[in-house]
């Protein structure tokens, strides 16, 4: 089995996904945004990128990590 990739390196290669921002945001582009690639080899994965960038590199989480994560954060 191999590892799942964990980045890439230009958003542009996650074909035919709808970024998103969250509702807290505000107009100063200064957020993350996040997509979940339904096909290809990025599917299933949570793929997050920099709003300021967006033919930059996106971090792609498991579904499991990226609960994870927001549970971790939520608890500040």
């Amino acid at each position: 089995m191999s590892a799942l990739p964990r980045n890439v390196p230009s958003s542009n290669e996650l074909h035919g996904v709808r970024w998103l921002r969250s509702s807290y945001s505000t107009g100063a582009n200064n957020c993350v945004e996040t997509a979940r690639p339904a096909m290809g080899p990025f599917a299933g994965l949570l793929a997050v990128r920099d709003s300021k960038d967006p033919a930059g590199p996106a971090l792609l989480f498991s579904p499991g990590s990226w609960a994870e994560f927001t549970a971790a954060v939520s608890r500040f």
